[in-house]
C-alpha cells in the first residue's frame, strides 16, 4: 500500500487493504487481539480469520503479537490496544442488546466493514439486521464467513452501496420498515466523512426513523486538528510496521457541526459518555499518553428519537 492509495477524493473507492477500508481491518485486528489469551476481554471468534483473509501482513503480525508497537508509547502495548477496543466493542454491543430488550427488531450497521455482530450477538427471533457498505466489502465478508461455515444469528440483509449514493432507497428496497423503530450504529465512521456528509447521514437516519428509534455513534472532537498534531507520529509508527497509511489523508478538513447539538435539533435525546468514563466502568485505567489525545478521546453517544 502506498500513500497515494490513502488520499481521499470525491468518488474514491477502496477495499479492506487500502485507504479508509484498511481502518476496518485495523479495528478487526484489535478485536482479534482483545479476544485472545486466557482472559479475553471480548469474544469475537470471526475477527482473526477475517483479518487473515484480508492478508495485510502488518495487521496479521500485530494481531498475532509478533511485533511490538509500543516502543515509544505505552498506550500501544497489546494489552492497551485490547482494552481500548474492548471499551468500544462493549459499548456498541450493549447498545444493540439494550435496544433488542426494549423490543426493537430492526437494526442497521452503517459502513459495516468487518463488523461481525450479525453473527455473534444473541439477536431475538424476528430481528432483521441490515449491513450497509461498499459492494466489494460486503461481498468479501459475506463470502469469507460463509466459507468458514458461520451463520448469522439474525435475518441479515446485506446492502452493498456507497453511503454517498442513495442508500436510503436501497435500504427500503431491502425491506426496511420506516414505520417501526430501528437501532442504528455508526461506529468509527464520522471522522472519515466530509462535514456536510456527516450532516446528511444524520438527516437521512432521522427521516427513516420512527419515534423510539435509537442511534449509537462515536466521534472525536476537533478530529482534524488533533490528527494534524499527533497523526504524523502515529502514521510513522504504522510505517515502521510496514503499512504506509497516512491517517491525516483519511480525514476531511472543514468545520463540523457538534454531533449532540445537531441530533438534538432533530428530535434525538442524546446521552454522551467520555472514553475515560467507559474505561472506568469497564475496570480499566485510562492511559495518559499523547497519542490518546489524538485518537483516544472518543465521545460515545447513544440517542433516542422522541
Amino acid at each position: 500500500m502506498t500513500q497515494s492509495d490513502t488520499k481521499r477524493f470525491d468518488g474514491d473507492s477502496w477495499d479492506l487493504a487500502s485507504s479508509v477500508g484498511a481502518t476496518a481491518t485495523a479495528v478487526a485486528a484489535r478485536r482479534a487481539m482483545a479476544s485472545k489469551g486466557p482472559n479475553p476481554l471480548i469474544d469475537d471468534p470471526f475477527a482473526e480469520p477475517l483479518v487473515n483473509a484480508v492478508g495485510v501482513d502488518a495487521f496479521i503480525r500485530m494481531m498475532n503479537g509478533e511485533i511490538e508497537v509500543a516502543e515509544d508509547d505505552p498506550a500501544f502495548t497489546p494489552r492497551r490496544l485490547g482494552e481500548g477496543m474492548a471499551v468500544r466493542t462493549r459499548f456498541f454491543d450493549s447498545f444493540f442488546i439494550e435496544a433488542a430488550e426494549a423490543g426493537i427488531r430492526q437494526a442497521v450497521i452503517l459502513a459495516s466493514g468487518l463488523d461481525t455482530r450479525a453473527y455473534r450477538l444473541p439477536w431475538p427471533s424476528g430481528t432483521v439486521l441490515y449491513e450497509i457498505d461498499q459492494p466489494k466489502v460486503i461481498e468479501f465478508k459475506t463470502r469469507t464467513l460463509a466459507d468458514l461455515g458461520a451463520a448469522p444469528t439474525a435475518d441479515r440483509r446485506a446492502v452493498g452501496i456507497d453511503l454517498r449514493d442513495d442508500w436510503p432507497a436501497a435500504l427500503r428496497d431491502s425491506g426496511f420498515d420506516t414505520t417501526r423503530p430501528a437501532a442504528w450504529i455508526a461506529e468509527g465512521l464520522l471522522g472519515y466523512l466530509p462535514p456536510d456528509a456527516q450532516d446528511r447521514l444524520f438527516d437521512n437516519i432521522t427521516a427513516l426513523s420512527a419515534a423510539g428509534s435509537r442511534l449509537g455513534t462515536g466521534y472525536v472532537p476537533n478530529i482534524r486538528e488533533r490528527i494534524e498534531k499527533r497523526g504524523h507520529e502515529i502514521s510513522e509508527r504504522w510505517r515502521r510496521l510496514g503499512l504506509d497509511l497516512n491517517w491525516a489523508d483519511l480525514v476531511y478538513p472543514g468545520e463540523r457541526n457538534d454531533v449532540v447539538a445537531y441530533l438534538g435539533d432533530r428530535g434525538w435525546r442524546a446521552t454522551v459518555h467520555s472514553t475515560q468514563d467507559l474505561y472506568a466502568a469497564n475496570g480499566f485505567e485510562f492511559p495518559d499518553q499523547p497519542s490518546m489525545v489524538a485518537f483516544g478521546d472518543i465521545r460515545y453517544v447513544s440517542a433516542v428519537l422522541t
